[in-house]
């Protein structure tokens, strides 16, 4: 079966995301990957107490981020689509790129959220990076928020 790819970080524009890409599978008559890429994990020198306490926050923070992909997945299901929820830890742009590689998709959905230039120019976009390296097509959702 094919894939649309929806690639979420559920932020304001996830749910736009997640509308986009269930249009795109009904129409298309393809499966659902909802790929959610999480903070790699950090590395920990020296201190015993402290990293312990930091690990059990990231994998709460984790399991948090599980729950809600699985909530997202049981709403496309619900829609009568085929839905499948990933999370991955990472260089987002990277794992993106990587499952997009591994799953290849007919098309990835994925959201902008408008910072600004000078955001852009410094820290650079999720958005930007997959646009420049995708290997297939690319829907960008803007966030309603933009002027």
């Amino acid at each position: 079966m094919s894939t649309i790819l929806a690639l979420v970080d559920f932020s304001d524009v996830t749910e736009a995301v997640l509308e986009q890409a269930a249009s795109m599978a009904r129409g298309l008559k393809a499966a659902v990957v909802v790929l959610h890429v999480a903070s790699p994990d950090p590395d920990f020198v020296g201190y015993e107490a402290g990293p312990q306490t930091v690990r059990d926050s990231v994998a709460g923070h984790l399991h948090e981020e599980h729950r809600t992909l699985r909530q997202m997945e049981e709403k496309l299901k619900a829609s009568g689509l085929s839905a499948t929820s990933l999370l991955v830890q990472g260089p987002t742009i990277e794992k993106c790129l990587a499952e997009a590689a591994r799953l290849q998709p007919l098309l990835m959905v994925v959201g902008s959220h408008g910072h600004g230039l000078l955001r852009e120019l410094l820290v650079g976009s999720v958005t930007e990076g997959v646009l420049r390296k995708a290997t297939c097509p690319v829907l960008v959702v803007p966030s309603q928020g933009r002027d």
